[in-house]
């Protein structure tokens, strides 16, 4: 199953579903962060499974919604990816290609590697992106990883039955949920890799990125310490 998170998306979330080929995912589903446009209508339009939350949550709400749906709809695996045209669901093979051959619990699509590419994306992404949450990500994990905050990835849900992994807390209802699965599972010892995969955000015109300066960039970064510090599990 693939899940599309997704707020105020009208102008893109119709690319999105149009990139899926027939065949490619067993389903493919919206949810929707409370939208006040057409995006659950365009999206039901194309097909996709449309779930609405009645008030804006969050994305790690969302992300959360799409996982709980999953596993009620007896799916191995979710792949989380933007609804704003980011990311490129031809690409999801690439994702899957280690859970079929080597038993990967999540695979982590990463822009950074040779075969990825991040298009025009401004220095200070870039170097937010690259180098700064990477680096201390893998320092405090011990383990070498290239695009740790790329949302594009997959899932095998068996591993989140896991007790100690706690998606339910309230403070991981914004963009802290993604960074703390990612997290979670490198430090429980699941098999965790990177493959190499395309984000290209849109263009400003058409809205560039709703993660707000400074208050976003601490939800995706506090995790790390957070967890590293023991200060939450």
């Amino acid at each position: 199953m693939a899940a599309s998170i997704a707020h105020n998306e009208a102008t893109k979330i119709g690319r999105v579903l149009d990139r899926f080929t027939p065949g490619l995912v067993d389903r493919v589903v919206v949810v929707d962060d409370a939208s006040t446009d057409e995006t659950p209508a365009i999206a039901s339009q194309k097909g996709a499974t449309v779930l609405t939350h009645a008030r804006r949550s969050g994305a790690g709400a969302a992300i959360r919604t799409a996982i709980q749906y999953a596993r009620a709809e007896g799916f191995d695996v979710v792949v989380i990816l933007a609804g704003n045209d980011k990311d490129r669901p031809a690409e999801i093979e690439r994702l899957l290609g280690p859970m079929a051959d080597a038993g990967y619990d999540l695979v982590q699509g990463s822009r950074y590697l040779k075969g990825g590419d991040f298009g025009n994306m401004p220095f200070y992404r870039q170097f937010a992106t690259r180098y700064v949450h990477p680096l201390l990500f893998s320092l405090i994990v011990g383990r070498r990883f290239t695009d740790t905050t790329n949302g594009f990835r997959a899932i095998r849900l068996s591993a989140l039955s896991d007790a100690r992994i706690d998606l339910d807390q309230a403070w991981l209802d914004h963009y802290e949920l993604e960074p703390y699965i990612f997290f979670t599972m490198n430090r429980l010892g699941y098999k965790v890799t990177e493959v190499p995969v395309t984000k290209v955000y849109p263009p400003h015109e058409l809205g560039y990125t709703k993660m707000k300066p400074i208050t976003g960039w601490w939800s995706i970064l506090r995790p790390i310490f957070l967890l590293g510090l023991g200060l939450k599990r």
